[in-house]
Order: structure tokens, then C-alpha cells, then sequence
């Protein structure tokens, strides 16, 4: 790995994508646009697991405590009754940050208007930032276009590794001396 170089996951949370009967597109979706965003050194590892609570949330344990800098959750945030990813975030955070679902799903209601269906939300867990986002790589572009301006300093103030980003795609705010 990089020194320095910040260490971003990519969970997938699907039973079907985990038993490889359908194709993963959240997973190189969320790659894609991390890849077209920031712009210093990282290490992207992506993981698929099934649906439920308790799998969802030893992935989110494991991958936090071995260092994940910011973890992306694709998947598993709708209303089925397979769809705990929510509450697996719920089970191993320190902290709710519920402004990232309330600007993700205000963005996406721009675009359909099944949004309001969608539990997504971002927290903390030690020195990790963990933010669930849609399976549809277009929706987790308007997810993350809301709401990744802020990601910078979020991980900054965490004490997480420091990104940089393109500011011709997303301008990362912060705070002046920051």
C-alpha cells in the first residue's frame, strides 16, 4: 500500500450478487466514481456479502477495525424484509451523521420518486466513515455528488487519512486553515 494513501471499501450487500447469480454493478459503480473523484492516493478493496443484519455488520466490524478510512455500503437499504444493512450500520457505530440519508435521498427524490423508500445513512465507527448508498450505479453517482463534498473533512476531523479531490468534479469544503 501507498504511505498515506487512504483505504476505502466497497461492500455490496446482496444475496444474489454473493451467490454469483447476478452481476455486482454497485460495487464497480461506487469504484468508478470514487476513481473520477479524488484525486490522492487510495486503496480501493471491494467485498460482496449476502443480505442480513448480523453478516453485514462483521464485514462493517472487520473492515473498520483493520483500518478502513471510509467504507461505501451498496445495497440492502430498502424496505424488503432482506434489507437490514441499516440496522447492521446501527450495530457497530459510534455515531449517526443522518445528514448524509436526508441530502441522498433529497437528491434522488429529484429523480424518482421511490427515493423516499430508501433508509440510507452514514456513521462512525472509530476512525471510519461508513456510508450506505443505492446498488444503481447512476443513483450512487447522485448520492455521492450530494453529499461528497463533505466526506473530506468529515474523515479529517476523525483523524481518518486525508483526501483530496477534483475540484472539477467535487470541490471538498473546508473550513479555512483547515
Amino acid at each position: 500500500m501507498m504511505d498515506g494513501a487512504a483505504r476505502i471499501a466497497i461492500v455490496t450487500v446482496s444475496d444474489r450478487a454473493s451467490r454469483g447469480e447476478y452481476e455486482d454493478k454497485g460495487g464497480p459503480g461506487a469504484e468508478d466514481w470514487l476513481r473520477g473523484v479524488i484525486t490522492s492516493p487510495m486503496r480501493i478493496d471491494r467485498h460482496i456479502v449476502p443480505d442480513g443484519r448480523e453478516v453485514v455488520a462483521d464485514m462493517l466490524r472487520r473492515l473498520a477495525d483493520g483500518g478502513a478510512d471510509l467504507i461505501l455500503v451498496t445495497g440492502g437499504t430498502g424496505p424488503a424484509p432482506r434489507d437490514l444493512t441499516p440496522e447492521a450500520v446501527a450495530d457497530v457505530m459510534d455515531r449517526e451523521l443522518p445528514g448524509f440519508g436526508e441530502e441522498m435521498r433529497r437528491a434522488s427524490l429529484r429523480e424518482v420518486p421511490t427515493a423516499i423508500l430508501s433508509r440510507q445513512t452514514a456513521a462512525t465507527r472509530g476512525r471510519t466513515l461508513i456510508i450506505t448508498i443505492p446498488g444503481k450505479p447512476s443513483a450512487i453517482a447522485t448520492c455521492l455528488d450530494a453529499v461528497f463534498a463533505a466526506v473530506p473533512y468529515c474523515l479529517d476531523l476523525m483523524g481518518a487519512a486525508r483526501i483530496e479531490t477534483d475540484p472539477a468534479r467535487i470541490t471538498a469544503f473546508r473550513p479555512k486553515g483547515a
